[in-house]
């Protein structure tokens, strides 16, 4: 019998692989719905390490799994993120490997302006749990910048107003960083100008401002979008330099104003934040002017007066100056008497110290020395002699060549023999040194001494051996002897 004797008539169906399938699938798909346009709730959003970003689109019944490849995500104007309410287009797609399909997202776009409004106030809630909007974080603008940056679109009346503005104010140096004010390019070219500014080099050859103004006109919350992105908001909370917003109208509000420094209604307002009013300052400075001369003048004649009314209690000069004088009149007085009698103390202290310094005492002393010196040659000369001695024996029983210590001895006698001589120069010498000191201590005892004084017609009068100094000590001596200065005489003898 027959293999397929008994098959159904539906065996007739042609086969497909798996992969032709999915890919008919894929054709009818893309066939049929194409390009579409979607609206729903973002739900979960995921970023691929390969930086393809996958999220999901759902409603109150289904879920539509959407992907946007990496070179498609610089080209939306909304990143989507979880809860957001949006209008997605894009071509439908489905892969064969897991039998699944989803919507390629092209264009993201809010739905609505409550939509924005809520993700707006998601986003400012987030970044404010962060401290970017917190109030100690922020600068304070300088006074008089010396130049302003503005961030802001080169064509319109916004720069206009500004720089017309500041010219009537206090015109000051603009530095002018052309950006997109709306649209895609608006929030990576607004966060890369105050990332810019921040980089240069103060006092370069393009200096860092001191201030940056970063503005646009009014318009709608779609116009303004670009700045309520997380990058310019943390842009502008990272700038080292203070930085001013003024973006819209006064009732205008994004997350740039509340991550500035300070806030302006408008572009204009913001102007007159950044420079005081030239003629206004002036004015103050001449006012101020005369306010100190006016107070230097008053404080002038304030102490004035007051130095007038202590100099009438201060006492004359000839009253302060007449104790001293007496003073001084006193002490002139009694320097020649203390001048005398220190002079006659010091004659005194000097015949007592001179009384023992003999010539004989210095020439025992100096004979001593002499002798002193004379033993340490005689002792010196034989221990260098026996030192020469052992030192020729303990060579006499080497066997070395006699000629270099024949030379070597040569050389020992030669310094033996100078340092010889050098010992009778030093002793000669110290002989010679000592000498001229006891000669010059004579002469200074022969001038010093009392004899010389008796020459001047002086008098010494003693009992015995005691000087007599006094009327009293004279009528009871009982031995008494007059020294002059050519010999003795007692008294009553001639």
């Amino acid at each position: 019998m027959d293999l397929f004797e008994n098959t159904d008539p539906g065996d007739n169906t042609p086969e497909f692989t798996v992969s032709e399938i999915a890919g008919t699938v894929r054709k009818l798909l893309e066939g049929e719905m194409g390009w579409v346009r979607v609206k729903g709730e973002v739900g979960r959003v995921v970023r691929a390490r390969s930086g393809h970003m996958y999220f999901d689109l759902k409603d109150d019944k289904s879920v539509l799994s959407c992907m946007t490849w990496k070179g498609q995500i610089p080209g939306l104007s909304i990143i989507p993120e979880e809860g957001m309410e949006v209008v997605v287009e894009g071509k439908m797609t489905a892969s064969g490997l897991q039998s699944k399909f989803g919507l390629n997202a092209q264009r993201v776009a809010v739905a609505g302006a409550g939509a924005l409004m809520a993700m707006l106030e998601k986003r400012k809630k987030a970044l404010e749990a962060e401290g970017l909007f917190a109030a100690e974080r922020k600068k304070n603008l300088p006074y008089l910048p010396e130049i302003i940056g503005v961030v802001t679109s080169p064509q319109g009346a916004v720069i206009r107003d500004i720089l017309h503005r500041l010219r009537d104010r206090f015109p000051r140096k603009v530095l002018v960083w052309p950006v997109a004010v709306q649209g895609k390019d608006c929030a990576p070219q607004v966060a890369a100008a105050i990332e810019g500014f921040n980089r240069l080099t103060p006092g370069g050859a393009l200096p860092r401002p001191d201030l940056i103004i970063v503005a646009r006109g009014g318009g709608s919350i779609e116009d303004l979008w670009g700045f309520n992105e997380e990058i310019v908001a943390r842009a502008a909370a990272a700038s080292q330099v203070p930085l001013i917003s003024a973006v819209g109208h006064e009732t205008d509000t994004t997350l740039i104003d509340y991550a500035s420094d300070k806030r302006a209604p408008t572009p204009t307002a913001a102007a007159e934040l950044a420079v005081p009013v030239r003629v206004e300052l002036d004015a103050w400075v001449d006012a101020q002017d005369v306010r100190l001369a006016r107070a230097v003048r008053r404080g002038i004649e304030l102490r004035s007066q007051r130095a007038r009314d202590l100099a009438r209690l201060l006492p004359r000069a000839e009253a302060l100056l007449a104790d001293p004088r007496q003073r001084l009149d006193r002490a002139d007085d009694s320097l020649g008497r203390g001048l005398r009698l220190m002079v006659e103390r010091k004659q005194a202290d000097l015949a007592r110290w001179s009384a023992g310094l003999r010539p004989a005492v210095l020439k025992s002393r100096l004979a001593a020395e002499h002798d002193r010196i004379t033993r340490s040659v005689d002792r010196l000369r034989p221990s260098l002699v026996q030192i020469l001695a052992r030192k020729r024996e303990m060579l006499a029983g080497l066997r070395l060549r006699p000629a270099p210590l024949k030379e070597h001895l040569r050389r020992q006698d030669a310094d033996l023999t100078r340092l010889s001589q050098r010992l009778d120069q030093i002793m000669t010498a110290r002989l010679t040194r000592a000498g001229d000191r006891l000669s010059a201590l004579d002469r200074m005892r022969e001038s010093l001494g009392y004899q010389q004084t008796l020459k001047r017609g002086y008098a010494v009068v003693r009992d015995g051996t005691r000087v007599v100094t006094t009327s009293k000590d004279a009528r009871q001596a009982t031995d008494l002897e007059i020294e002059f200065s050519d010999g003795r005489v007692k008294p009553g003898k001639t």
